[in-house]
């Protein structure tokens, strides 16, 4: 056990993901197992991607036999973390704030472990012990230690005041909420290093002195970088916005998307930081995509293990059905829903319900009527040449008539012409 607490800097060094430690904490995890704690803000009702680069951090600390703690901030939500912000964020009502850690809670649940006998995973609200705070034992207890002339100096408050908006105080008291929070967990649950993205820093060693000035004692910060993709815009980000973990915001076929249209630039450096791979197997898949990046090997692998993680063997199932389907798999046993959400991104045009009643439309017509087709001899033409897929099966007939019961759930229609020229019927009314 002593190599293994031994080598969690080491391992966060390989897989990039060391930033910066305090002086000591090397020496120290050689000799101890620690509690160590992430916060996570509760600024909308799931967590996204960018957040599994500290929860895989806490992870990793477990199977390094520390004892993680995730800390739904609650508490700290009322007031908003200012850090790597130009502007103030809007404040949430506390029952929108309660809602989003409820669900928090549970999906941070779903990806520690909280079984193991040694040192289980624990999740705690920072609102049950701030909340209850009063301003003047606040005031007394904590806000005399730090001093203003500190906590300017500090980078997420330095930025703030150098923009035009400047900062409010509300934002201000943040770090002290937050070196509150540490010195709380470090009082009951022994906890004496608190890890987070490389933003945190200042936030992290306000409570570091905090406890040192109260307590007497020496704790500990870790810090991540923050990711960003080989061309420098955010990651997380697509066309169609934040990549949530909630399937209901992001479906586990757009999840599973997301991961295997990784660049080729990216895609290693996502292996090492996001899988549980070893160093051996990530070395080999970088060599698979140097001599056949056409297989996309690595971006399969990371794709299948992070649904699998986050979305459970159904959900990856699902996303690996839907994604056959794109590549021209017959659409049999998908609903609606399904369709909407694999081909949301294709041209579509719309036909009305009663156009596909009774004897429905010749699908001639329709095929013009989406664009597929110049003209009807152009339709013709394309189907007796093999190249017209109706739900992704070859269309033999040139005079079929496309009624509803050509519809999914009397919903879409998905057309394709040629290899990947998709084109989606909307049957409205």
């Amino acid at each position: 056990m002593n190599q293994m607490k031994s080598s969690i800097l080491e391992e966060l060094k390989w897989r990039g993901l060391f930033y910066d430690v305090t002086e000591g904490l090397a020496e120290l995890v050689a000799r101890e197992s620690l509690t160590a704690y992430i916060g996570f803000d509760p600024t909308a009702d799931s967590l996204h991607v960018g957040t599994l680069i500290p929860i895989m951090g806490l992870a990793r600390l477990q199977r390094f036999g520390h004892t993680p703690i995730a800390l739904a901030g609650g508490g700290t939500g009322m007031i908003g973390d200012p850090s790597g912000k130009s502007d103030e964020r809007p404040l949430l009502s506390k029952e929108q704030i309660e809602a989003n850690v409820e669900t928090i809670k549970a999906q941070l649940a779903s990806l520690l472990d909280f079984e193991v006998k040694s040192n289980p995973a624990r999740i705690v609200n920072n609102a049950d012990w701030l909340s209850p705070l009063s301003m003047m034992d606040f005031l007394r207890g904590v806000g005399k230690h730090l001093t203003v002339n500190y906590m300017m100096a500090k980078d997420s408050v330095k930025s703030r005041l150098q923009g035009e908006g400047g900062i409010s105080f509300t934002e201000f008291s943040y770090m002290l909420l937050q070196a509150y929070d540490y010195l709380h967990l470090f009082d009951h649950h022994q906890c004496r290093l608190q890890a987070g993205g490389s933003d945190q820093w200042g936030n992290i060693i306000a409570g570091v002195e905090l406890i040192r000035r109260i307590r007497g004692e020496r704790v500990h910060g870790l810090v991540y970088p923050l990711l960003t993709k080989s061309d420098g815009s955010k990651f997380g980000k697509t066309e169609s916005g934040t990549v949530w973990l909630d399937p209901k915001r992001t479906s586990p076929f757009r999840f599973y998307q997301f991961w295997w249209n990784t660049d080729d630039a990216d895609i290693i450096r996502y292996l090492r930081y996001f899988s549980w791979r070893t160093k051996e197997e990530i070395d080999g898949l970088e060599e698979a995509l140097e001599s056949r990046p056409e297989k996309r090997e690595s971006q399969l692998a990371l794709a299948e293990e992070m649904t699998r993680r986050v979305h459970g063997e159904s959900g990856l199932a699902t996303a690996k059905r839907a994604t056959r389907v794109l590549f021209g798999e017959e659409l049999t046993q998908l609903g609606a829903e399904d369709i909407q959400d694999i081909f949301s991104d294709v041209p579509s045009s719309s036909v009305p319900k009663g156009a596909l009643e009774g004897e429905g439309m010749q699908v001639v017509d329709l095929l013009v009527a989406t664009g597929l087709a110049t003209s009807k001899g152009d339709a013709r033409r394309s189907i007796d040449g093999g190249g017209i897929y109706l739900n992704n099966v070859k269309l033999q007939d040139r005079d079929r008539p496309i009624t509803l019961t050509a519809s999914v759930e009397g919903r879409f229609i998905v057309f394709r012409k040629g290899r990947r020229n998709y084109h989606l019927v909307r049957v409205n009314g």
